[in-house]
């Protein structure tokens, strides 16, 4: 008899676990990783190339000598991993955005990256400033996206990978699989 009441009990625990989860908002949650993957992208190409770090044991073999590698700093784990600490930091930086032609929602940059960059002001008419609430919830899906992928973003910023935004926001999260902005870049 109790074993009975513990397998109906696991039953309906597991059937509002599932159900409270809710959905995901499709268009928030892509780009959620679209925005990171660009915000990524940037902050990579303004680290100096000729930078580079020391990576490996700091270990002494018993010759006396010490094995380490320098490798380049932009791509090195280190400082993918500092910048993903604070990647979602930029998301006050995006509003919702309207394609006039297709009515296509999504989150784009609004804000130019540098005080002297004039000209990458975008139309403000397409975009839709909700206040704090819109930027408030693509910075909790950035955080939720990062968390969630961390050790994948790690590796394929890491590895230099092609098309880093449709591998990981459309093969290996699946956030914009399915939706009609998959193969465009922010």
């Amino acid at each position: 008899m109790a074993s009975w009441i513990i397998q109906i009990t696991v039953m309906v625990l597991s059937v509002f676990t599932s159900s409270s989860q809710g959905k995901r908002d499709k268009e928030l949650y892509c780009s959620a990783c679209k925005a990171i993957v660009d915000e990524l992208n940037y902050s990579i190409s303004q680290v100096d190339p000729k930078k580079t770090i020391n990576v490996g044991g700091f270990r002494l073999n018993p010759d006396g000598t010490m094995k380490d590698k320098k490798v380049p700093l932009a791509r090195s784990e280190t400082h993918l991993s500092e910048l993903l600490d604070r990647v979602c930091d930029s998301m006050s930086d995006y509003a919702l955005h309207v394609d006039p032609d297709t009515q296509l929602k999504q989150f784009m940059r609004f804000a130019p990256r540098s005080s002297r960059a004039t000209e990458d002001f975008p139309d403000f008419k397409n975009f839709q400033f909700d206040g704090p609430d819109a930027s408030n919830a693509l910075k909790f899906a950035c955080e939720s996206v990062v968390e969630e992928l961390e050790d994948v973003i790690l590796s394929l910023f890491s590895q230099d990978v092609e098309h880093v935004h449709q591998e990981l926001c459309n093969r290996v999260s699946g956030y914009c699989k399915d939706s009609r902005h998959s193969n465009e870049e922010l």
